[in-house]
């Protein structure tokens, strides 16, 4: 049994949503039933259209396989504004279990002979529908696919943190013309990500080196420990991915075509609270950029998480009430309860408690998740306390349709925190989600359909931000 276990600093305990495939693959007819190596893999996006009252919402699984053979796993609900939604994966034969803790639904399904169909039953409280997710595999390079060879240089990018002996492998993009050039190393979000930060098949940091190249500004972007070329295995915490955007630096100031005077940082969601970290380091960064990072303690974001999560599912503000009162209940039985047998035993219970609808093994998986090393951190973790050791400009931008990370409240943490710094910008973007998208009406048409891009103000607030710190 193999179970994926990684970087999830926004699990919402009081709600258990379990999505659960069992899928025992179809034998073909006149044949004996398929062995475990047969089971098709799970790689790509897995599609379907969820009937609600009302309508339909179209919910999309993303899967990943990890170096390691482990799967990593997310969901998306676009009309909900949902996206990355975190699933932790466990595969035992050809039974495969996803849990998250941002709602509290449950699907069920079995894997078709040709691995192109998941058929079974989408269940909520009060409410259970059958649904059909389809296969589609994961998009290739999409910029590479549908533009001509870029105006600038494009090299592989291979090299090593050294802190925990892995090899990382990325891309490296270079303006045309002689240099030296404005440089900047990008950081995703949390979870193990690609090199573009590929969610769906939106690949925003992709987009956004290709942005910021075409203008003049030198861009290293890398897949993740245990993704892609990368090697090692997933972080842990957010001050473990410190040395992974370190060595990215270091790896930058050995090219003779970047400024070494202008190197920076630009970090997206956790990976901008990567870059705030490093910034406090010795060697830090010229500057940073962070893009949606968080600025309250890890219990708060828990909280105001799950509030936002149950308020676009469309809960009462009584039950939003009573679910906070149980979350905040649970937590603190988790940072006093040190001993992890005892503490397991207590979540699993009140998890059951408050949703009769799960079972005592997915109780038991869940409260061992929520007890963890890596959430106990991110429980315990203020993004503010090594803010006064930053000294280099930073540009803060937050968006206000993100429903991941609050705008107001982290801006404001995040300033506090950054008070002492004379060179800090903050700046929120009306009508930017988490992925850092536009309001979809204000999205590009391609063959006839609205496709998601990366917020042309943001990505041109951020373009004049590193020039102007160039010119300085």
């Amino acid at each position: 049994m193999t179970i994926t276990t990684f970087r999830l600093p926004f699990l919402l305990g009081a709600l258990l949503f379990c999505i659960q495939f069992v899928a025992p693959v179809q034998a073909r007819p006149g044949s004996a039933p398929l062995a475990v190596a047969d089971v098709p893999p799970l790689d790509g996006l897995w599609k379907g259209q969820l009937k609600v009252p009302g309508g339909q919402l179209e919910v999309i699984f993303r899967f990943v396989k990890l170096t390691g053979g482990e799967y990593f796993c997310t969901l998306d609900v676009p009309l909900q504004k949902v996206s990355r939604m975190n699933v932790k994966t466990e595969v035992k034969a050809d039974t495969v279990r996803l849990f998250a803790e941002e709602a509290n639904s449950r699907f069920v399904g079995k894997v078709t002979a040709d691995g192109k169909q998941m058929t079974g039953t989408w269940q909520q409280p009060g409410f259970k529908v059958p649904m059909t997710l389809t296969f589609s595999p994961l998009p290739a390079m999409n910029a590479k696919n549908v533009r001509l060879t870029p105006p600038y240089r494009e090299e592989e990018a291979t090299f090593s943190n050294l802190a925990v002996n892995a090899r990382l492998g990325g891309m490296l993009t270079i303006p045309a013309g002689p240099g030296p050039f404005p440089a900047v190393v990008l950081l995703s979000d949390v979870g193990p990500q690609d090199r573009d930060g590929t969610v769906g098949d939106f690949a925003p940091l992709g987009m956004l080196a290709d942005y910021l190249t075409r203008r003049g500004i030198a861009v290293l972007r890398f897949d993740d420990r245990g993704v892609g070329k990368s090697g090692g295995t997933p972080a842990v915490t957010t001050a473990d991915l410190v040395s992974d955007a370190q060595a990215g630096l270091n790896y930058l100031r050995t090219r003779p075509e970047i400024d070494l005077s202008h190197l920076g940082l630009v970090g997206h969601g956790e990976g901008g609270n990567v870059a705030l970290l490093a910034a406090a380091q010795p060697l830090p960064p010229a500057f940073v950029v962070a893009l949606a990072a968080y600025g309250l303690p890890g219990r708060d974001i828990v909280v105001q998480q799950q509030a936002t999560t149950l308020r676009t599912l469309g809960t009462e503000s009584a039950q939003i009430e009573a679910a906070t009162k149980r979350q905040l209940a649970m937590l603190e039985i988790i940072r006093q309860t040190t001993d992890n047998a005892q503490a397991q035993a207590i979540v699993a219970n009140m998890l059951k408690q408050n949703n009769a609808a799960i079972d005592n093994a997915t109780a038991q998986s869940s409260a061992a998740e929520m007890t963890s090393p890596r959430y106990r951190y991110f429980l315990a973790f203020n993004p503010v306390e090594k803010l006064p050791a930053v000294n280099c400009p930073v540009l803060l931008l937050n968006g206000t349709s993100d429903l991941t990370i609050n705008a107001d409240a982290n801006l404001k943490a995040l300033g506090a925190g950054l008070s002492k710094n004379k060179n800090v910008t903050s700046k929120k973007l009306a009508g930017v989600n988490h992925m850092f998208q536009p309001d979809a009406t204000k999205w590009p048409i391609v063959n006839g359909q609205p496709q998601p891009n990366f917020s042309p103000e943001a990505q041109e607030t951020i373009r004049e931000w590193i020039v102007t710190q160039a010119k300085k």
